[in-house]
């Protein structure tokens, strides 16, 4: 199935998954605007608590339903309490920071929100079970989260009024909700696993609901790569690493239906990094093996760090965004 929304034309382009080292909004986006000069992202920066963690931010998109911080982790609430205040308050400095250094933009601009699978299997009912466990909770919480988006991507078109904004919807659970690995809020037992098909609809629905081109994004093993085409995605971003040669049949299909492949292939911590063409290599080989064009690869293939980059040291995460801007030109320069 494709897209109604397709991905923005890039040749030779990087972006960052999403979210970066340290509390400094400005510095963050001063970064991300920089360095990636044909995608450049709103940065998110988990350091500074909950409500800037994912599973919060995505938390704070929500509209009427609140969730609060817990011992355990994300529950939901009667009410709006300190916790949605500071997520609100967090997005609303990151997205003028981002305001603030794309004055006069033109031209795609990436943001990211966790997607409603993750944030089911992420946050707790009143009394205490994961939402996943309910599948009317499941579907309350896709409804509510296609309300928040809608209204943070109007925002952001109104910050940023030249940007083609593409949505990342954060899907790490993903694979672990299909294959019943999600543990109960106590940890003993597995929740059931949720229907694929059930799991796909819900998908599409937030997908068809937003006028933009939507990326689904999980650093997870096992991503399911046609669920998410038919669910309509314009794009799929995931950890280069973990893909086997049993994923070549999938991805080659994926490609040749005009999914743009973003490509984590620049470790997302480390103390350095040296060959940009090196990181990319078995994206090329990849594309041997498919028997793909090579005037493709730089086409369909974004390059990403492999996770995101709140886990590095700033220094790193500069390095590892310039040098995935270089390995994505030397898909260009070098594709065979």
């Amino acid at each position: 199935m494709s897209t109604e929304h397709p991905f923005p034309e890039l040749y030779g382009a990087a972006t960052g998954v999403g979210s970066m080292p340290g509390t400094d909004a400005r510095e963050a986006a001063r970064t991300a605007v920089g360095a990636l000069e044909q995608l450049p992202h709103l940065p998110e920066l988990p350091a500074r608590g909950p409500g800037a963690d994912m599973i919060g931010r995505g938390a704070g998109l929500l509209v009427e339903l609140f969730a609060q911080t817990e011992p355990s982790g994300w529950r939901f609430a009667d009410r709006p309490g300190r916790d949605t205040r500071r997520a609100h308050s967090w997005l609303g400095e990151d997205l003028d920071a981002l305001e603030e250094f794309t004055q006069g933009w033109e031209g795609p601009v990436k943001v990211q929100a966790v997607g409603p699978w993750t944030l089911a299997a992420s946050i707790e009912l009143r009394y205490g079970e994961k939402a996943l466990s309910d599948p009317g909770a499941c579907r309350d919480i896709t409804g509510s989260l296609t309300e928040g988006l809608r209204r943070h991507l109007a925002d952001v078109r109104r910050r940023i009024p030249g940007a083609q904004v593409v949505l990342q919807l954060d899907e790490p659970s993903l694979p672990a909700v299909l294959d019943g690995s999600v543990r109960t809020a106590s940890g003993f037992q597995r929740l059931r696993s949720v229907d694929r098909q059930v799991a796909e609809e819900a998908l599409r629905s937030v997908v068809r609901a937003l006028d933009v081109p939507v990326v689904v994004h999980s650093c997870a093993p096992g991503v399911p790569l046609p669920l998410l085409r038919r669910a309509g995605v314009a794009g799929i971003s995931l950890d280069f690493g973990l893909l086997t040669e049993r994923d070549d049949d999938e991805l080659g299909e994926a490609v040749e239906a005009g999914t743009v492949i973003l490509a984590g292939v620049v470790p997302s911590a480390g103390d350095g990094l040296s060959d940009p063409a090196g990181s990319v290599q078995g994206v090329r080989r990849l594309w041997r093996r498919l028997g793909l064009g090579p005037e493709l690869l730089g086409r369909r293939v974004l390059v990403t760090p492999t996770c995101g980059l709140s886990g590095a040291s700033p220094a790193y995460a500069r390095q590892a965004l310039s040098h995935s801007v270089k390995a994505a030109r030397s898909l260009v320069d070098n594709p065979e």
